[in-house]
Parts: structure tokens; sequence; C-alpha cells
């Protein structure tokens, strides 16, 4: 086929089966500029560790006041295609409010992620520093930016909280929607194929171990059979529960009940109590109250080798 034949060809896709930006009409938020917000969010909370060249002391405030100038410019932008996008009536009015609400939150949100890194010290014995956990463990960089997300999620944008998280997912495997609420002390050990959906709740000091689900069990659908938006749908999580591998929690009446412990590769569908543990014993799900003695065959559980233990 020739060259002006293929363009005829998708110029007639274009207009036949559509998925094309908007033309004529409101321009979508462009991925590459909101993976430069994503990077520029984790410079502000962490300055000085992503840097080509140190930063002093003596530079910090010009450097922050610049950084948050650009910023806000560009989370403007693409806040206002995201409100366009939606039919908003006022989206550059809105636009700005939603951004200057989003920087006034950073404080808070860099305290809570303070104690992100520090959780993901505490619980992983290979964690020599908390320099090494900033710069590489993959827990920092998208429960950080889904922080920040669920902020604008909670503004009620579209698009642009959906494709920060994605950013984030993109770098590190691992998927937590920005309308999921997690509490403090947030820690993925690996990360890799963490899925968390859009109404889950995670209390505080919580620990997931890599491909862990926290999803839905079924959809509500209307009377077309499409899917109801808005419902919950996915588990809670109380605090101080440890989630292991390739565990999988659906469904949004299932509740983990606080200071519980979930073994690898279980499938959960039904809600524990405070202070349990969750294994499988052969072939059947054990669900029991939390022993102080427990803490020894952690790492059993940690591996789905229950086995045939009299405990």
């Amino acid at each position: 086929m020739q060259p002006n034949a293929i363009a005829h060809a998708l110029l007639a896709s274009y207009a036949r089966d559509g998925g094309i930006n908007h033309l004529d009409g409101p321009n979508l938020p462009s991925q590459d500029s909101v993976a430069e917000l994503g990077q520029n969010f984790m410079h502000v909370l962490f300055p000085g560790y992503f840097e080509a060249a140190s930063l002093k002391q003596t530079e910090v405030a010009t450097w922050l006041a610049e950084l948050l100038a650009q910023i806000e410019k560009s989370l403007r932008t693409e806040l206002e295609k995201s409100l366009r996008f939606a039919a908003d009536a006022n989206p550059a009015a809105n636009a700005a409010r939603i951004a200057e609400a989003t920087l006034a939150a950073l404080p808070e949100i860099r305290r809570i992620v303070q104690t992100d890194v520090a959780a993901a010290y505490a619980g992983d014995p290979a964690a020599r520093s908390f320099e090494e956990i900033i710069l590489a463990y993959p827990s920092v960089l998208v429960v950080s930016l889904q922080r920040i997300a669920h902020v604008l999620y909670q503004h009620g944008v579209p698009l642009l909280p959906r494709m920060l998280t994605e950013y984030a997912h993109e770098r590190t495997g691992v998927d937590i929607h920005p309308g999921a609420t997690i509490g403090t002390h947030f820690f993925v050990d690996h990360g890799t194929g963490v899925v968390i959906g859009e109404t889950a709740r995670i209390g505080d000091h919580v620990k997931i171990y890599q491909g862990v689900t926290l999803g839905a069990k079924s959809f509500e659908t209307d009377a077309n059979g499409q899917p109801i938006k808005g419902v919950k749908r996915h588990p809670e999580i109380g605090d101080h529960v440890t989630i292991y591998a390739h565990a999988t929690i659906l469904g949004g009446a299932t509740h983990i009940g606080s200071n519980s412990v979930i073994g690898a590769n279980v499938w959960l569908l039904e809600s524990v109590p405070p202070s349990s543990v969750v294994y499988y014993k052969n072939a059947s799900l054990v669900i029991r109250p939390r022993e102080k003695r427990d803490t020894s065959i952690e790492s059993q559980l940690a591996a789905g080798q229950a086995g045939d233990w009299d405990i």
C-alpha cells in the first residue's frame, strides 16, 4: 500500500472508529507533562534526592519557589484540560482553585510519606538506610504519587489523577487507584503485581507484599448490563495488618480486622475478625485467632506453607 493510500485509510479509520484526541474541541492532558509533574512532585517531597547536582541549604528556598511555580503552571494547564473534557462550566478558575488546594496539601502529604519511609525501613531487614528506600524502593514513588492523586480525585478531577498513578504504575508495576484511601505507615514490599482498587480503604501500619490484590468480587450492573460506577466494590483493611505475597481479597463488604495476618496465596471473599491469622491447611482455608506464638510461623505464612501444622 502506497503512503497516500495508507494516509487515506487512516483518515477513514479516524472518522469511522474514533479513538483520537478531541480535534477542534478540548485537548486532553499530556502524558509527557503528567510524567514531568510526577517527577517534580517527588523532588518537592524529597528535596536533594533526585537532583543531578548537590542542593545546598542556602539554595533551598529559591529552588523550592521556582519548582512550585513550575508545578503550579503545569498543573493548572493539565487540570484545565481535564475539566474542559468534563464540560466544566468554569474550567480555568476551577483549575486554579484545585491547583492551589493540591499544593497546599503537600506539607501534610510530605509528613505522611515520611511515615511510609519509616515503615519500609522498619519492615524490611534488607533496608540499610532511609536514603536507600527513597532512592530505590518502588513503594515510595507509587504511594507518594497516589497520595497526591487522591487529593485531585477528591476534587472530582477526571483523567489527571488516574494518569498520575498510571505513571507510577508503569515505573513500578504497582497499580493503586487514586480513589483508594490509605492510612499512615503504608509499605508495599517488592511491589510488582500489586493491585488496589478504587474503593479500597486501608488503615494505618499496613504492610503488603508483591502480587496482592484488593479487588472487586462482582460488579453491580444497570438495566442495560453496564457496570454501575461509584459503588463500594473493594475491601477494607484495618490497622496493623500484614498481607503476604499473592493473597487476593475481594469484595466491598469484606473487612480485614486490625492486627491480622493474611498468609501468602490466600483467596479471601469473607470478612476476618480482628487479631486473626488466615492461611491454607492442605486445601482448606483456616481463619483463627492470632496468638503470640504465631510470630514464629510468619516466614511459613509468607511462603504459603502452613501445611499440616497442628496450630
